[in-house]
């Protein structure tokens, strides 16, 4: 539980917490402090003792961050969110940003006079981040201050860092051993630092379990042009681990990392990206003059996402099993619902019991979003006890849900109807749904990325004068995170996609106080061969890995062309194919009339 201040405070200072952290501002001479949704790893994760914008605000969304000024309070969010932070935070004291189309530095120009100091803790924010803040906020005569964390020590019952047991991950799953990883991407005299844990966990063949729902260890790394790695954790490693590590890979405490970039003579390549701006600081403060920083990649973000044959066959073993799971659920949820009496969390529960009855599910893969009626709007909704709604007949329900398996991480949503849909809802679904198909059946030339690609999954939605503001498919990783850069379908995604790219695909729909859609599947990026009567253009395509029926309820084939069915119609029976021996009884009979033909 969350500490809880006795003092009032004033209308002016606004909730006992925020009153707190701007006294702590005046005492350290700023005048605005940062508080990002982040830890010194910088990925999309984080563990309850960083969850410092939550603990402020009470946002619990998975992106976004603040600025707090003497007067003011800017809580910056992006699309998915825009609904869900207005039901979360004190409106009073905290105003919601939209963002990126305000972006930071805009905003505190905007609020901040010439001479103004804006704290940031350099562990919380990257070298791109703070230099790019710098370029906007230095010619407007505005201060970037790094200070020690303000919150930190306001939070008197702050949990502790996690640090659970180092598992190993066994290399005919990860498709190469860790001591080919190693060597295959050191860099000639270079050491690389290495903050982002799916990063690590990848390159040695490990994981954890110390962010929820995801398989990590919360780790520093160095990777030295010899292959040797120097892994910095307070993470318990039995004999099997050591065993498995091996003596290229030191294990030292945790806090350890700084001092090593303080006292080792080597040259150090920091990702801008993810490398926090504490690491460059430490750096740049040495008095000798033998160690200096190579900005670059991450050596291990672009093979990580490219997946070797064995993480796809993973891959696909996963799905299908998953699938299975998702039949089952699907079938009971479509004898059930229409009885009522069912709720959100009801929904919720049941799911995550088909996929345990697999018994390979090692965890979901993120807390399952399940939205009934206008909650399907919320993007990123979390069903609560208080916001716990009955299913309703003739709604929407919105599920995303995936599963961790020790061969594969899965991702899917679906929109069903309980009862009758509309007009309106089989138009709108059935639009999302053509978006889904045109990038399911794309075909692009290699050197296309993810920002090419997203308009075709918003045309169909586009000529009704529709959007989702939200991106159309993220990469996903292999029992790891199922968010997974670099690459990604988006507006932002400008890294080419490559063969081996597992990503997801889910354009959507959502009409706030009425009902939300989304449909998702998973994807990966192949070779093709080429067309007959085409150049000798090398090409890539998708293959669809996730197998489950679409609502065919929800679908107004008078909008479809005659290519669109058919599409619809293949992966039906592609799914009745695959799914259909692994199941019996009612859930046979279900899938059998849900991948009947259009």
């Amino acid at each position: 539980m969350f500490q809880t201040f006795e003092t009032a405070a004033s209308p002016e200072q606004g909730p006992p917490r925020l009153a707190a952290l701007r006294d702590a501002m005046a005492a350290a001479g700023l005048d605005a402090f940062l508080v990002p949704r982040a830890d010194a790893h910088m990925g999309e994760y984080v563990a309850t003792c960083d969850a410092r914008l939550q603990w402020l605000t009470g946002f619990s969304g998975s992106a976004g961050f603040c600025a707090v000024t003497t007067q003011v309070v800017g809580i910056f969010i992006d699309g998915r969110y825009r609904v869900q932070v207005r039901s979360e935070v004190d409106l009073d004291h905290f105003t919601p940003v939209h963002w990126p189309e305000t972006t930071l530095a805009d905003w505190l120009i905007g609020q901040m006079p010439a001479g103004g100091v804006v704290g940031f803790d350099p562990w919380l924010h990257n070298i791109d981040e703070v230099r790019r803040l710098r370029e906007k906020l230095d010619p407007a005569g505005i201060v970037l201050r790094p200070v020690p964390n303000l919150i930190d020590p306001l939070w008197a019952d702050r949990p502790a860092r996690p640090a659970a047991p180092i598992r190993v991950h066994p290399d005919s799953l990860a498709g190469e051993s860790h001591a080919d990883k190693r060597a295959r991407l050191a860099l000639a005299g270079t050491s690389a630092v290495l903050t982002l844990p799916d990063s690590i966990c990848w390159l040695l063949n490990i994981r954890g379990s110390d962010i929820p729902r995801n398989p990590v260890v919360q780790a520093f790394a160095v990777l030295g042009p010899d292959g040797a790695v120097h892994l910095f954790t307070d993470a318990a490693a039995d004999a099997t681990v050591l065993a498995h590590l091996g003596d290229a890979v030191k294990l030292q405490a945790y806090d350890g990392l700084a001092d090593c970039l303080a006292a080792a003579p080597v040259r150090f390549r920091l990702d801008p990206k993810s490398a926090p701006e504490a690491l460059r600081l430490t750096i740049a403060a040495r008095a000798d003059d033998f160690a200096t920083v190579d900005e670059g990649a991450d050596p291990c973000i672009l093979p990580k996402a490219r997946k070797n044959d064995a993480e796809i066959t993973g891959a696909r073993a996963a799905q299908l099993r998953d699938g299975v799971a998702m039949v089952r659920f699907l079938s009971w949820l479509d004898c059930e619902a229409p009885k009522g009496g069912l709720t959100e969390i009801d929904v919720v529960k049941a799911l995550e019991g088909f996929r345990r009855e697999t018994n390979a599910l090692q965890d979901i893969s993120f807390e399952t979003i399940c939205g009934a009626g206008p909650n399907g709007a919320i993007v990123h909704y979390r069903v609560s006890e208080a916001s716990n709604r009955p299913v309703r007949r003739n709604e929407l329900l919105l599920i995303d849900s995936g599963g961790q398996y020790l061969d594969g991480t899965t991702d899917i949503t679906r929109t069903v109807i309980v009862g009758t849909p509309s007009d309106l809802h089989r138009a709108c679904y059935t639009r999302v749904l053509q978006g889904m198909i045109a990038i399911s059946r794309a075909r692009f030339p290699v050197g296309v990325a993810g920002c090419h690609l997203d308009a075709l999954a918003r045309y169909p939605l586009w000529t009704a004068g529709m959007d989702y503001d939200h991106g159309t498919g993220h990469g996903v990783g292999s029992y790891l995170s199922v968010h997974e850069g670099p690459a990604g379908l988006s507006r932002r995604s400008d890294m080419a996609l490559e063969a081996g790219m597992i990503l997801s695909n889910e354009p959507g729909y959502y009409r706030e106080g009425a009902f939300g859609i989304r449909i998702e599947n998973l994807i990966v990026v192949q070779d093709v061969p080429p067309l007959a009567g085409a150049d000798d253009r090398k090409m890539l395509a998708f293959d669809t890995l996730t197998h489950v029926p679409l609502d065919r309820r929800l679908i107004d084939t008078g909008l479809l062309s005659d290519a669109e069915q058919h599409w619809i119609d293949r992966y039906h029976a592609a799914t009745l194919q695959l799914i259909g021996p692994r199941v019996d009884g009612a859930a046979h009979d279900w899938l059998t009339a849900a991948c009947a033909p259009l």
